[in-house]
């Protein structure tokens, strides 16, 4: 049978490498680092990693490499089973406690990812007696989550809060209704106005959930995420996160909520009820890292230095960057080839940045989402901005 669709999936391969959108796998043979070494793919040897989502550094922190270490004899290596059977171990439940006590929630529920969470949500919390509202760029799990549920589904233009209240004019028949939106857009580094969301969900009777995978750990006087910086951690009902970005950088995810919506996921929600367990190192680790986070605010204020220093060297070099103050900094280009090559040249140059183009982000306007990391020095940044317009030049630009 395949035979009769090799051609058809071969030229559609081919489409998109001649259309730029190609995206080609490079291989690192180090830890995950503020510098990593290219064994393929590209120009090998050592290069600045400024692609990952390593905010804060703590991916090779000794501290959590010790935990992990230490939980492989302590737990083992993984519970072959998921959690309702026999997969759960104390170290899971003390993860859930206390993310729900940082996050200011009732309580949490462990996932393999976020986008299980994001998943996992939706179709267990909405029938078709009820309606979400979603932020028309809200990650592509939060629209896959959503496909799942029969609730009707309404957009609103990206933190467009006139568009927002339409839509909720709109369901006021509804007998549930559900704001979601990204804490931070992760193509564009915009923060979500949750002040806002708030106001209009409590003056429509509204349920608020935000996906805060790009915040926490770094975003907030104490790290706490979107909610903690606008200051309606107890207006938020549900917060979906990953522990693959700030928090250590490995996998797993959770939904942290009011107690009642945390059970009711517990006996209903099938990407908990039908995967493994979060391997037990993993939580060991993240324990450890939620200890790092709430020592001290170092690993902050350098990623918020290292974020500023970016951005203004960037603007005055003659980039276009889109505004804001997180550590996503997306460099404008606009074609998608054209990314694509600048790519190319900065790895060339010893920066590790990729092109992002469609369908990632909408044609026309290709982008480098440079990240920025505590793990950066100073040294690392200028080297960075010196590859940009060394590059530049090379493009002919």
């Amino acid at each position: 049978m395949f035979d009769n669709v090799r051609a058809d999936i071969a030229a559609t391969l081919d489409e998109i490498r001649e259309a730029g959108l190609f995206k080609p796998e490079r291989v690192i043979g180090t830890p995950q680092s503020a510098a990593v070494t290219v064994t393929g793919g590209g120009r090998p040897g050592e290069v600045l990693n400024f692609c990952a989502n390593n905010y804060l550094g703590l991916a090779d922190h000794p501290e959590v490499l010790a935990a992990a270490k230490d939980a492989l004899d302590r737990w083992g290596y993984g519970m072959a089973s998921v959690r309702f059977i026999c997969g759960t171990q104390d170290v899971h439940k003390e993860l859930e406690d206390r993310l729900s006590a940082f996050l200011g929630q009732e309580d949490t529920i462990l996932y393999s990812s976020c986008f299980d969470a994001n998943g996992g949500v939706f179709e267990t919390l909405l029938g078709a007696e009820d309606a979400v509202i979603s932020d028309a760029l809200n990650h592509a799990s939060i629209i896959d989550g959503i496909r799942l549920s029969k609730a009707r589904r309404h957009r609103y233009a990206n933190r467009d809060m006139a568009d927002l209240e339409q839509q909720l004019k709109e369901t006021q028949d509804a007998r549930r209704r559900l704001i979601v939106t990204d804490g931070v857009f992760s193509m564009d580094g915009y923060v979500a106005p949750l002040r806002e969301i708030c106001d209009l969900a409590d003056r429509y009777d509204a349920m608020v959930m935000v996906d805060d995978s790009h915040a926490v750990g770094f975003v907030g006087a104490g790290g706490r995420g979107t909610p903690e910086l606008h200051g309606v951690m107890d207006r938020v009902d549900i917060i979906t996160g990953t522990l693959g970005k700030a928090l250590g950088g490995a996998s797993g995810g959770y939904v942290a909520a009011r107690r009642e919506i945390v059970a009711l996921l517990r006996q209903r929600s099938r990407p908990y009820l039908f995967s493994n367990s979060l391997a037990p190192v993993i939580a060991a680790a993240s324990l450890k890292v939620l200890d790092l986070v709430e020592r001290s605010n170092e690993l902050r204020e350098k990623l918020a230095a290292n974020t500023a220093l970016f951005r203004s060297r960037m603007t005055e070099a003659g980039f276009e960057i889109l505004p804001g103050d997180h550590p996503i900094a997306p460099v404008m280009i606009g074609d998608a080839a054209k990314a694509g090559r600048l790519a190319e040249l900065l790895l060339e140059r010893g920066v590790y940045v990729i092109g992002f183009s469609y369908p990632v982000v909408p044609h026309g306007q290709a982008r480098i989402r440079v990240q920025l990391s505590a793990a950066h020095s100073t040294e690392d940044v200028d080297r960075a901005v010196a590859a940009f317009v060394d590059a530049r030049a090379a493009l002919g630009e």
